[in-house]
């Protein structure tokens, strides 16, 4: 006697959608006290960015008050913002009482 052979069940992928994590943006706010010329610095050490490039994201923090120095990952943004932090203020500027350079990680809408 022979057995009767299982019906196949034909296998199906579960369907997998990838969800995108939202891009934030680390914004740079200006700052009276600390010098154009360290700002800039910060700028170069933390991104890498060319010197006219910093000269830009800080002219633009200047005169309108912000400027966005950096978009990408959350965790990556958290990540420059410390680095910026971690500068600490311009060494010439702290008996003006300068503080570490003001950024905001910000979601991109």
């Amino acid at each position: 006697m022979t057995m009767p052979l299982p019906s196949t069940i034909p296998h199906t992928e579960p369907e997998t959608t990838t969800q995108r994590h939202p891009p934030y943006a680390v914004v740079l706010h200006n700052d009276d006290l600390n010098t154009m010329e360290f700002v800039v610095g910060v700028l170069r050490k933390v991104f890498g960015y060319s010197w006219p490039r910093c000269v830009a994201l800080m002219l633009e923090a200047h005169h309108k008050g912000r400027s966005t120095v950096w978009i990408g990952p959350l965790e990556v943004a958290e990540l420059k913002a410390d680095q910026i932090r971690a500068c600490g203020p311009d060494p010439e500027q702290v008996h003006r009482g300068a503080q570490p350079l003001q950024v905001t990680v910000e979601p991109l809408s």
